[in-house]
């Protein structure tokens, strides 16, 4: 759950939201990380481990002594017994109603920012691969021309049935993934050259094998397109190191070759933003 439902539902019990303000050295999470714990359950986290159990008692101190707020500085590695050995300041508060706003307001920002994947074909490995990538930071669509294989997928997962799903290819945002892996190589073949002719894609990747990417690669040429513009096309998708082609195997590869993909292409982007920024 993430945060603002989580206050939506608490607030009226009392909520001590844990933030951290600084973390200097290697800590098991960034600055800005927040979670929020009531008497009974927390939702977020700053961590885990023996940081977060010390934070959680010490919000709950203060939620059975009516303090509302405190601040800790914490060496991980003396006093808390963590190897990563940085430390961290951490701002602990009673939630307010305007917390709630912002923490709302922030993370539907944060929702609208998330790259985009669209997976094409809801076949087994579309499935798998839309329910690896739910849990994920991403904005994921599953397409299909088919009719009765949409449902019963995550809440989080937009699925679209498209006569064409060429169309959805054209109709993308820019920097979006695409992944396609349809019933028919054919259609697979037409939505990768749609994503390649973008030009504009974080991600291209087609389900198959070698003599799959030699075939298209062989049309693709005749066709007229460009020998460098293949090599954006990642095919097999997920790596060619496992040997093992299970739905679900195949899934958790490619989501884990998506999400070194496209949060490295954010946290390059934000890196830039931050050096190009004047300074105060």
């Amino acid at each position: 759950m993430s945060l603002a439902p989580f206050l939506e539902t608490h607030r009226h019990e009392g909520v001590i939201l844990v933030r951290i303000e600084t973390a200097q050295g290697s800590t098991p999470r960034e600055t800005g990380a927040c979670m929020a714990v009531t008497s009974r359950a927390t939702a977020g986290t700053i961590g885990g481990g023996q940081l977060e159990f010390h934070c959680i008692d010490v919000a709950r101190e203060m939620l059975a002594g009516r303090a509302r707020e405190r601040a800790l500085d914490i060496p991980l590695g003396p006093q808390m017994g963590q190897c990563c050995g940085g430390r961290v300041a951490i701002s602990l508060r009673r939630a307010t109603a305007a917390d709630l706003s912002m923490i709302a307001a922030r993370e539907k920002a944060v929702a609208a920012a998330r790259p985009v994947v669209m997976i094409f074909g809801a076949g087994h490995t579309g499935r798998a691969l839309a329910q690896a990538l739910a849990a994920l930071p991403f904005a994921v669509s599953l397409i299909d021309d088919r009719d009765d294989v949409l449902a019963g997928l995550p809440a989080g997962i937009t699925c679209i049935r498209m006569a064409d799903p060429v169309e959805a290819v054209d109709a993308a945002p820019s920097s979006a993934a695409f992944v396609v892996l349809s019933h028919s190589h054919a259609l697979d073949y037409r939505l990768a050259e749609a994503a390649l002719a973008r030009g504009d894609a974080a991600y291209v990747g087609m389900i198959g094998s070698a003599t799959k990417r030699a075939r298209f690669e062989s049309a693709y040429l005749r066709a007229g397109g460009r020998t460098e513009t293949l090599e954006r096309l990642t095919c097999p998708i997920g790596g060619s190191d496992v040997d093992d082609k299970r739905p679900e195997v195949i899934a958790a590869l490619t989501a884990a070759e998506l999400v070194r993909c496209l949060l490295v292409i954010r946290q390059r982007t934000k890196s830039r933003r931050t050096r190009d920024e004047p300074a105060a």
